[in-house]
């Protein structure tokens, strides 16, 4: 008997509104663009995402295949205006790299 493939199938995940809320914008700065580069891509996320929930999220979405989510958690500042002190909050951030060759293109919306 000839040796049989197996494959695996991802599962279809339908498209929902967890998801949008996840991925709120794109980073546009110098240095995600030299990420570009590299394959990979910086999104602004929640707080309380998590990086299978990005993932999902982000082959959904744009239908591309990630290879690996980084993560990293900026702290607020507090901050001073004409004498008013206010606090900036944490932000949240998410680098996605994706399988070689493929590419999201940042003009169009999702």
């Amino acid at each position: 008997m000839a040796a049989q493939k197996k494959t695996i199938k991802k599962e279809k995940v339908e498209i929902a509104e967890w998801m949008y809320e996840i991925i709120r914008h794109p980073v546009v700065t110098e240095k995600s663009a030299n990420g570009a580069a590299f394959g990979q891509v910086t999104f602004r996320v929640p707080l309380d995402a998590t990086k299978p929930r990005i993932r999902t999220a982000i082959e959904t979405l744009f239908k591309v295949d990630v290879t690996r989510v980084n993560t990293s958690v900026q702290k607020g500042k507090t901050k001073r205006f004409k004498g008013i002190q206010a606090f900036r909050g944490d932000q949240k951030k998410a680098i996605v790299t994706l399988k070689s060759g493929q590419t999201i293109d940042m003009g169009a919306g999702v």
